[in-house]
């Protein structure tokens, strides 16, 4: 098992709409192919007086409570893009664009599985470019109060995702997996955001879980779980929280090392991945050799 060669995208558009999470808004994405080198790109059709486009990268994050925020030079922000780009990780999306007419992602099921299913549905194309990787060479740690992340060289990306609640619905859970397309869809794709019921009312005191219901995230009272449906996974929180710092870990591309969190969050991933990137002896980017690489062999996503 090795990783994909050449870069990707999606072989034709994809439209999906939906609901906010903090914000409530309604609002319309569309996923287009791009060519080869173009990364992945959000574009705010809504904002017409200046520059709209905003490129992911790990440095222009300009915001983790509660989500991950990305802004451009020209302070037009898009947020809770960390499903979607966890959903683009876990089948190698290099190259996208991603049209959008407000400011903030949909939150649908508040899992990444709808954004995979459309992927699969429209289907991936490997295009004719070697795929660029986040190598580590050596480790790094962060720490922030009680909580804990480390990176350090691997072949593979491999996750190893511990949390510690006292709300007895959730308590200390851990989680280790090499991420590919099958264990993603099989285990991470649709365990869902969560929240507290304690703190609902304060996110949304503060303008934020607008458009939260029980339809997009879990939502626990001590020892019980709210939904009337109730979880999808016993551990359901910490395969979430795995599948967050997939998409985080991706604003800076393909990362090819292990990554232990314990007590994580947007706010952790990313001081763990400046941590990383802003030490150029700590990482390099990578392609992988050109040899076979015959099409539909070239993967371990299936």
């Amino acid at each position: 098992m090795i990783p994909v060669k050449r870069q990707s995208t999606i072989k034709s558009p994809a439209v999906f709409a939906g609901v906010e999470l903090h914000g409530g808004e309604h609002t319309r994405v569309v996923l287009k192919p791009a060519n080869v080198g173009t990364g992945i790109k959000f574009v705010r059709t809504d904002v017409t007086d200046r520059n709209n486009r905003i490129d992911v990268r790990a440095d222009a994050v300009t915001g983790v409570k509660n989500c991950t925020t990305l802004a451009n030079a020209a302070g037009v922000k898009v947020s809770t893009i960390e499903h979607l780009m966890a959903a683009l990780a876990s089948v190698g999306i290099d190259n996208l664009i991603v049209d959008m007419d407000g400011s903030e992602l949909p939150a649908l099921d508040g899992s990444s599985e709808p954004f995979l299913k459309l992927i699969e549905q429209v289907g991936i194309e490997r295009q004719p470019a070697p795929r660029r990787y986040v190598k580590v060479l050596k480790a790094k740690e962060v720490k922030l109060g009680n909580r804990f992340g480390r990176i350090e060289p691997n072949d593979h990306l491999l996750l190893d995702v511990t949390i510690d609640f006292e709300d007895k619905a959730i308590g200390r859970q851990r989680m280790e997996i090499k991420p590919d397309t099958r264990s993603f869809r099989e285990r991470l794709a649709s365990a869902r955001t969560f929240a507290r019921a304690h703190e609902v009312a304060a996110l949304q005191e503060a303008g934020l879980s607008k458009g939260g219901s029980y339809d997009n995230a879990v939502v626990v009272d001590g020892d019980k779980v709210l939904n009337p449906g109730g979880l999808r996974y016993n551990d359901e929180f910490v395969r979430h929280k795995a599948l967050d710092l997939m998409g985080d870990l991706y604003l800076a591309g393909p990362v090819l090392g292990k990554v232990t969190t314990v007590r994580g969050g947007h706010g952790l991933n990313h001081e763990l991945m400046m941590a990383l990137i802003s030490d150029p002896k700590a990482w390099k980017f990578i392609t992988l050799p050109a040899e076979n690489t015959q099409m539909g062999c070239d993967s371990v996503f299936a």
